[in-house]
């Protein structure tokens, strides 16, 4: 990702129709886009036909989500609470 363009991609990844949450990280990668579809046809389509395309997005890696497991932890403040 361009950095300098931060702002306006996380603005553009909001605009696509199931992206649910964008997160900056630190790593390899500079953000991660939790996003729903209810096909590979169609997770194809948003990361090829629209996320591809935002101007400062410089390569994609997408993950599918097998299974998932939440641990309780009441000791920690729920999203959104900083």
């Amino acid at each position: 990702m361009d950095t300098k363009k931060r702002d306006h991609i996380i603005k553009e990844l909001f605009k696509i129709d199931g992206v649910r949450e964008v997160a900056e990280v630190t790593g390899r990668f500079d953000i991660l886009v939790t996003m729903y579809s209810k096909s590979l046809d169609q997770m194809h389509k948003m990361v090829s036909e629209k996320i591809g395309r935002i101007e400062g997005i410089q390569s994609s890696e997408s993950f599918i989500e097998m299974k998932s497991r939440t641990k309780a932890m009441p000791y920690m403040p729920s999203k959104g609470n900083d």
